[in-house]
């Protein structure tokens, strides 16, 4: 790599002039996400009458269980792999979604601190428990988990779309939005599609309201330590990054062909260098 492809070298002096610049620009961004946010707690919500039954380590559970006493619930939709035969039978897979994993690998240190605020948080998948025990094992991970299999509650979330359910909303798109902005619902959509997301809830006594979901780029900063990575030089290392040409692209993004189960990075070749 050329060493232009680099930021500037200049000055202490100058430097503290070009980052006050785009202090102002940061000021103006955290005004912006504040206001946002409390948009966000101005939602309406919505009455959950719905008796969903989860699996967990204490057996079948309903939703206001998954708040295990605490007034707000969030919830990772971890997205499973799973194969059909020629009969339409799913066959699971024994390890889920690789980007969603690099979601749940940053939830245990999420854990204790959102207890301390009155949150509790859960994995919840749409595959049978005891494969999300075993690779939760493999990954060390001890967060608490819960399978959906067998529930309405994926489809209803739009977790999983599949039109012989439900009606099929991807990221609150019908299937005639979808088909407008060039993305229609058909063979290349895997039938039934799950999909990663992030819902939140709240009770009131017990009764359940769900109070927001976010699918797609909406998760993003669940992922790999991306709020860390936004502060570098080199930033996350995606092609699409500017300026561009400052670091080799490692295609460890959502969906990106370098991205692996979070176990498998120690054995994987090393990332290619930054610099040359």
């Amino acid at each position: 790599m050329e060493r232009t492809e680099l930021p500037a070298v200049v000055s202490p002096e100058d430097w503290l002039v070009a980052r006050k610049e785009l202090l102002a620009k940061e000021k103006e961004l955290t005004r912006l996400q504040d206001r946002l946010a409390a948009d966000r707690r101005r939602l309406p919500m919505v009455h959950v009458d719905k008796d969903y039954r989860f699996e967990g380590p204490d057996g079948t559970v309903s939703l206001l269980d998954l708040f295990d006493g605490r007034p707000q619930l969030v919830m990772h939709h971890f997205m499973w792999m799973w194969d059909r035969d020629a009969d339409g039978v799913e066959h699971f897979q024994d390890r889920g979604c690789t980007s969603c994993a690099s979601a749940a690998d940053m939830i245990p240190g999420h854990l204790r601190q959102l207890h301390a605020r009155n949150t509790t948080l859960v994995a919840v998948s749409r595959a049978p428990y005891e494969k999300l025990t075993a690779y939760a094992d493999d990954m060390g991970w001890t967060f608490p988990w819960f399978s959906s299999l067998g529930s309405d509650f994926n489809y209803d979330f739009y977790a999983t779309m599949d039109p012989a359910v439900a009606p099929v909303m991807v990221e609150y798109r019908n299937e005639a939005e979808l088909a407008e902005v060039g993305l229609p619902w058909g063979e290349d959509w895997r039938t039934p599609s799950d999909a990663p997301g992030i819902s939140a809830f709240l009770r009131d006594g017990d009764d359940v309201f769900h109070t927001y979901s976010t699918y797609g780029r909406g998760i993003q900063e669940f992922h790999y330590g991306i709020p860390w990575l936004d502060l570098t030089a080199l930033g996350r290392q995606e092609a699409w990054e500017e300026p561009h040409g400052r670091a080799v692209p490692l295609g460890r993004q959502v969906g990106g062909p370098g991205l692996r189960h979070p176990d498998e990075y120690d054995d994987a070749s090393a990332a290619p260098h930054q610099h040359h």
